[in-house]
């Protein structure tokens, strides 16, 4: 099938990558020039394990194409995804003017032909009937603009005679492992209330539902929830803020287990047997962060204050959270008393490990409280140390390798769980530290090879 997807951000340009590696005739389109010529380079412009690969064999293959031309790519495509960004206000709701731009921007470009425009960004619920409104202001825009210019009757033909749908299709890519995710789904959300635009939707994923690209093909077909608009785009927030809701549960039974002489890492492996419980997301640490959990999570909260339901659940898991970023911070003040002209030093930066991405990432507040205290801040990140994104951050020293980052340091702390930081010489470090203390903010590393290598190690809830 021809495809355009709008937007080459994690989700746009995972998507594009993965159709034309299944087989489908992909077009990316992108406003932005140099990531443009970046990518028709055959370089990614984010760091995804595996994207690379399947981006330049695609592109070899003729199936994967980038462009800055939204009209090449909306002739193009049969099915139109937009998959721009949606950033958090400081209201809490979503930033929907990119949205609304590129559905304008199909409807100036639709020449005639049957289409189907999917919302594959994170957008507030109620937002497939607004984008067909955007998209036929486009329409109307074009119309008029032809007639003032005294366009010929077969071209105004053409777009009186424009049909398409708009579908909702969430996605749940974890950044990290977002190609895996694309191949190996727990489930594909379909809505809307067209039969021809779902069928087209369910042909466009039928190998990846059929498991053909799949890591184990054995397994039954993928689920495909079929629904309307709305339940499509509350599917995508709800999931979100379910695990952002259970990963502060468990941050919060971790912080009395510090009280009450309990281990949370026992305590997680206990209540994760339960079926109904299960043990993913219950990992104890110094909180969520990324482009998804924060931002979900407070739209949800913004669209039941604007229908007047007060979330109190999802507003005390955002408190949890935001308190738990300073966890490790109450623990550096109980281990080294004052920080004033202590060295610190940061094992990870990036929100989670296997991505390049800082957005809201908990090592940020970390190192705003540590200057605010005059701590001096040093950090260690595999992919941030050598990408040259460290040119952005303020208030901290990069560096090169972790031994060097040990060097002078009072105390480090791991803020994310790279599996790369299980596998460093931590007696070498412990000899060029000048107090042997470790703060295991992600309960990650092996607490008795960390004391065996001379280490003080302190965990959360443990």
């Amino acid at each position: 099938m021809r495809v355009c997807v709008i937007g080459t951000g994690y989700v746009g340009l995972v998507t594009g990558v993965c159709l034309a590696h299944i087989g489908h005739e992909v077009i990316c389109v992108d406003n932005n020039e140099e990531k443009v010529k970046l990518m028709q380079a055959g370089q990614s412009p984010i760091y995804e394990p595996g994207l690379s690969d399947l981006m330049k064999s695609s592109a070899e293959s003729g199936r994967l194409q980038f462009t800055s031309d939204l009209a090449k790519g909306v002739e193009h495509g049969e099915i139109l995804f937009i998959a721009v960004g949606t950033p958090p206000l400081p209201t809490g709701e979503s930033d929907t003017r990119y949205v609304e731009a590129v559905a304008r921007g199909i409807g100036a470009n639709l020449n005639g032909g049957y289409k189907v425009i999917v919302n594959k960004s994170t957008v507030p619920i109620g937002s497939g009937d607004w984008v067909r409104m955007i998209v036929l202001d486009g329409i109307a825009e074009r119309q008029k603009t032809l007639v003032t210019a005294g366009g010929g009757y077969s071209e105004l033909e053409q777009i009186v005679e424009t049909n398409f749908d708009v579908i909702s299709n969430p996605e749940f890519l974890r950044e990290g492992s977002a190609v895996y995710d694309t191949f190996n789904p727990d489930r594909i959300v379909l809505g809307g209330n067209s039969d021809k635009g779902i069928a087209m939707m369910q042909e466009l994923y039928q190998p990846i539902v059929n498991r053909e690209f799949a890591e184990e093909k054995s397994l039954p077909p993928v689920p495909v929830v079929v629904t309307d608009l709305s339940s499509a785009e509350m599917i995508k927030y709800a999931a979100n803020s379910f695990l952002a809701t259970k990963i502060s549960f468990i941050n919060e039974v971790a912080n009395i287990c510090d009280r009450v002489g309990a281990d949370v890492t026992q305590v997680a492996k206990g209540i994760g047997l339960d079926s109904r419980i299960g043990s993913k997301f219950l990992q104890a640490g110094i909180g969520w962060g990324g482009s998804c959990f924060p931002k979900d999570v407070s739209a949800l909260i913004h669209t039941a204050d604007d229908y007047g339901y007060e979330a109190e659940l999802l507003k005390s898991a955002v408190n949890v959270n935001r308190r738990q970023r300073l966890i490790t911070l109450e623990k550096l003040q109980q281990e080294l008393k004052i920080l004033k002209g202590k060295t610190i030093g940061l094992l990870g930066l990036t929100f989670k490990p296997d991505t390049d991405d800082m957005r809201d990432a908990p090592a940020l507040d970390l190192i705003e409280q540590l200057n605010r205290l005059g701590a001096k801040v040093k950090a260690y990140d595999p992919i941030v140390s050598q990408s040259g994104l460290s040119h952005g951050l303020s208030g901290v020293i990069i560096e090169t390798d972790a031994e060097m980052l040990a060097d002078g340091c009072d105390a480090l702390v791991l803020v994310t769980d790279w599996q790369e930081f299980l596998k460093l010489d931590y007696g070498k470090m412990v000899q060029r530290m000048t107090h042997p203390v470790i703060i295991d903010g992600r309960n990650f590393l092996d607490r008795q090879a960390v004391q065996d290598a001379g280490f003080r190690y302190v965990g959360i809830g443990r």
